[in-house]
């Protein structure tokens, strides 16, 4: 494992292996070939953050197996801190089936028979978290996929303990994916609990509508009352924001699509990035607060122009350069 000093952003959940479909606007029995792509929120978010020039660490749980060590690898080549990533020794590493629309858009097809809890993310254990990483961060990334895990769910909780005990803000991205759960009824309760306790929240329109029956960020802030922040992104359209007393709606930029496929999370990287680059008051500008969410559209934008989650994210001086192109 390589050292990597203090990561500032600590992203906990899946890393896996999305298997994309060459074959565009089949369906799973019909799709002759596919393709493995890294991926998985959290690990996508980590990787984001590095590129970005954002020192982070991932912390999960994979397979002893060649997919694993393949991961691991990725993560340690990119420069992610991998000191809080657990081997499970018989569990197999996720692999995620998705089939795509003529037009590059994803839908997530089954895992390949397995069933969802038998794979190595869903053992993430508690008691082996590195609470040194959680002494020196100052953001912990989560998503709700393994809140559907009584392990996991576990390591969840003693994150938040370590996140709220050395003052490290808390980041949620829904990233509602019902396949995960096996009785999806339970997701709601316990997501609505992580809610209480997450300093900025970032969501879907679509997920918005389903757990808050709105998409204005204004209304969703005021409802969960302690977050600073709440970013409804939606899709190729806009992305609106409630920031510290700045409300506001940013138009996603137009771009040639080739595969959507962790645009949301890398969308979360580049709004990560900005406010490690600033200061968390500065959100109450409202110039700057605007700014933060270009950057972290722009991000998202640039990250759909190649298939693949990981192997798409941009560099800082892309992101510049590509918003100093659109801003002429």
């Amino acid at each position: 494992m390589q050292p990597v000093t203090n990561p500032r952003v600590l992203c906990l959940g899946e890393i896996l292996f999305d298997l994309l479909a060459d074959q565009l606007g089949r369906s799973l029995e019909e799709v002759e070939s596919w393709t493995a792509y890294p991926g998985g929120a959290p690990a996508n978010v980590a990787c984001s953050l590095v590129k970005l020039g954002t020192p982070s660490g991932f912390i999960g749980c994979v397979g002893q197996d060649q997919p694993g060590d393949t991961l691991v690898k990725l993560l340690q080549d990119i420069g992610v801190d991998d000191s809080g990533i657990q081997r499970h020794p018989s569990a197999p590493t996720r692999e995620i089936y998705v089939v795509r629309s003529q037009t590059g858009d994803r839908e997530f097809a089954g895992f390949g028979g397995l069933d969802t809890t038998k794979f190595a993310d869903t053992f993430l254990q508690a008691s082996k978290l590195p609470e040194s990483l959680f002494k020196e961060a100052e953001f912990l990334v989560l998503g709700t996929l393994e809140l559907a895990y009584p392990e996991t769910r576990e390591a969840v909780m003693k994150a938040l303990q370590l996140a709220e005990q050395y003052d490290v803000k808390i980041v949620v991205d829904i990233n509602w994916r019902p396949m995960f759960w096996q009785n999806p009824d339970e997701a709601q309760p316990q997501i609505h609990q992580l809610l209480k306790r997450t300093d900025f929240l970032k969501i879907s329109k679509e997920e918005a509508e389903m757990f808050f029956d709105t998409a204005d960020a204004g209304a969703i802030t005021h409802r969960l009352d302690t977050v600073e922040g709440v970013l409804v992104t939606d899709g190729d359209k806009q992305s609106s924001y409630c920031l510290g007393d700045n409300e506001g709606k940013v138009s996603a930029f137009s771009m040639d699509v080739k595969d959507s496929t962790g645009a949301g999370d890398a969308f979360v990287a580049g709004f990560i990035h900005q406010l490690c680059q600033r200061r968390l008051q500065d959100l109450n500008d409202p110039q700057i607060a605007r700014e933060v969410v270009e950057y972290a559209s722009a991000v998202g934008a640039l990250t759909t122009l190649k298939p693949g989650a990981i192997a798409a994210q941009p560099t800082a001086s892309e992101v510049e350069a590509f918003l100093k192109e659109k801003r002429q």
